[in-house]
């Protein structure tokens, strides 16, 4: 059967034999694994459409149990990527996250739409390329289920909005979310999955969280505060989605 689908491409492999494997993301039906024969050394337009950040329109034939690409055009390349360092790591970490936290065949039409824009964000961005990659972080696992919860103490429930002054708050990755001062007990301080966290971390986090994706493109986090809040969600993304040890992961832990 030939279907034809926009996606992002997330990964590429080269196997034996000439073919390519490529990890792409569907609008239509999420990820997918699809083998090619187009060469990338033709240069050609089909072939610069299975580069990774590439989103494209693919032409596939689908078995009954595999895809194979049959031809493919870019739509948009995210090529300037490529052409700062830190930009291309930080990138490269959310397709990496992206392709870890998606599941095969199950269709993800707000996390195809929340990279693209993050992409497409990224590429016009000039620095400060940790603060979107919070930010894809914080509404990706949103959309899964699986956000903190940063409004009220995960033990007790006592209502944590606004923020009350002169008090010392702290994030369990465990209880996931905050926990208020009478909630901690002398064993917390020695857990590594609590962290200290102050009002200003928490308000970037609520702030990231109640706006969406394009209106954060003026924001800029604080560098000691960015490498704080990646340090706390690469701990909450391992233990409550399993994703660790991402080859791109260290580029601002």
């Amino acid at each position: 059967m030939n279907v034809e689908t926009e996606a992002i491409i997330l990964r590429q492999t080269k196997t034996l034999g000439g073919r390519t494997m490529i990890t792409m993301f569907t609008e239509r039906y999420g990820k997918i694994g699809a083998g090619t024969s187009i060469s990338e050394k033709s240069r050609s337009r089909s072939a610069l459409a299975l580069r990774p950040f590439c989103h494209g329109r693919y032409q596939l034939y689908k078995s009954r149990d595999s895809y194979s690409v049959t031809g493919a055009e870019v739509i948009e390349s995210f090529y300037s990527l490529g052409e700062d360092v830190d930009k291309y790591l930080a990138a490269s970490y959310a397709l990496e996250l992206t392709d870890a936290m998606l599941g095969e065949d199950v269709p993800q039409a707000v996390i195809y739409r929340l990279l693209k824009e993050f992409l497409g964000m990224m590429e016009k961005r000039k620095s400060s390329y940790d603060t979107l990659v919070i930010a894809y972080q914080l509404k990706a696992l949103d959309v899964l289920g699986s956000g903190p919860q940063l409004k009220s103490c995960m033990r007790c429930g006592r209502v944590l909005e606004p923020l009350p002054k002169d008090e010392e708050l702290r994030f369990s990755v465990e209880d996931g979310g905050l926990i208020c001062a009478q909630c901690l007990s002398e064993r917390d301080s020695l857990d590594p999955l609590i962290f200290d966290v102050d009002a200003d971390i928490i308000q970037i986090l609520s702030y990231m969280r109640d706006h969406s994706l394009s209106s954060l493109s003026g924001l800029a986090v604080p560098e000691a505060s960015a490498a704080r809040i990646r340090r706390i969600l690469s701990a909450y993304i391992s233990h409550h989605l399993g994703i660790s040890n991402l080859k791109s992961e260290g580029f601002k832990i």
